[in-house]
């Protein structure tokens, strides 16, 4: 049953092969702490109180966080939602298990004083192949806010004719288009003259992003492209390509955008998964009013010092 199930995944809701490899790698790992075969078991027999029990287990003796063992818990409920809508059970088993509460966690982005040497560097980055490539792959992540899965699968004819906006596959094959920066343009057309002037490309390869054997790039490689250059110019914290894509959503807001036209550059399915980001504004916000208020933290400095000073 679970095969089928992936298959259905990959073939009727369309999920990345990613997706599909986390959903087998879930799933295959509850079966087996239930001690039962995934293809033959008996559906019924699986109830709420295993799945608590699974829940218990991955917080105290795998140490996952809420958020983790949620993500895991989201993966089961699917595979029993399926079965109950198959026909193969009576009882959808998950919608009676809640889910734990997890801390809610804002967004981490790169300031904008920060971000702006860093594209600086990355728009006159000159010198080698793999020079060139990376500092576009981070100007893409931030100029047009995309997800890791997105940047790898980006292919060379994805753009439009006159190179001014580019065609995203994002979850589930949904398709959206970002515009594109000039700067970014100039780059990307840089960048594709470079890999047929130099003869990177392997045969059949559209990729945009190539490794030196004219291969696609792989995740773990731009993972690293961005740790390095976020490392290098001087950003604390998480480094990571959706640290990107949440300073770009953080950037936009803050300059006037609109939260639609925000939802659909992220290619979000719903204007509640891009609400996350007016709570980065309101910090921001609360920070620069506490800063410039006459009894925000400035006042609490005079006082302080007139009082040392007394």
């Amino acid at each position: 049953m679970l095969e089928e199930f992936l298959r259905y995944l990959a073939a009727e809701r369309r999920c990345s092969p990613l997706t599909v490899r986390n959903y087998r790698r879930d799933l295959t790992a509850f079966f087996a702490w239930l001690g039962a075969d995934p293809e033959t078991f008996d559906p019924s027999r699986i109830g709420a109180e295993d799945l608590r029990g699974w829940m218990l287990h991955r917080t105290e003796t795998a140490r996952l966080s809420a958020g983790s063992v949620n993500r895991e818990l989201s993966s089961i409920r699917s595979f029993l939602h399926w079965l109950r809508r198959t026909g193969r059970t009576q009882r959808d088993v998950g919608l009676e298990v809640a889910s734990l509460r997890a801390p809610k966690r804002l967004p981490v982005f790169v300031p904008e004083s920060r971000m702006q040497p860093i594209v600086a560097e990355c728009s006159g980055a000159a010198g080698s192949f793999t020079g060139e490539r990376n500092a576009l792959v981070v100007l893409l992540l931030y100029t047009c806010g995309l997800r890791l899965a997105e940047l790898v699968g980006i292919d060379r004819d994805d753009f439009a004719d006159d190179f001014r906006s580019l065609r995203v596959r994002g979850k589930g094959g949904k398709m959206r288009v970002v515009p594109l920066l000039e700067f970014v343009r100039e780059r990307v057309l840089g960048h594709i003259g470079r890999i047929d002037r130099e003869k990177i490309c392997r045969s059949g390869e559209k990729a945009l992003f190539l490794s030196l054997k004219g291969e696609r790039i792989s995740r773990s490689t731009v993972q690293r492209i961005v740790k390095s250059e976020l490392t290098h110019g001087g950003v604390q914290g998480r480094k990571s390509p959706h640290v990107l894509r949440h300073t770009f959503a953080t950037h936009l807001l803050d300059g006037g955008a609109d939260m639609r036209d925000i939802e659909e550059l992220l290619g979000h399915a719903s204007l509640q998964a891009t609400q996350v980001y007016t709570h980065n504004s309101i910090a921001a916000l609360r920070e620069a009013y506490a800063e410039a208020h006459p009894r925000g933290k400035r006042a609490e400095k005079s006082l302080t010092y007139n009082s040392t000073k007394s």
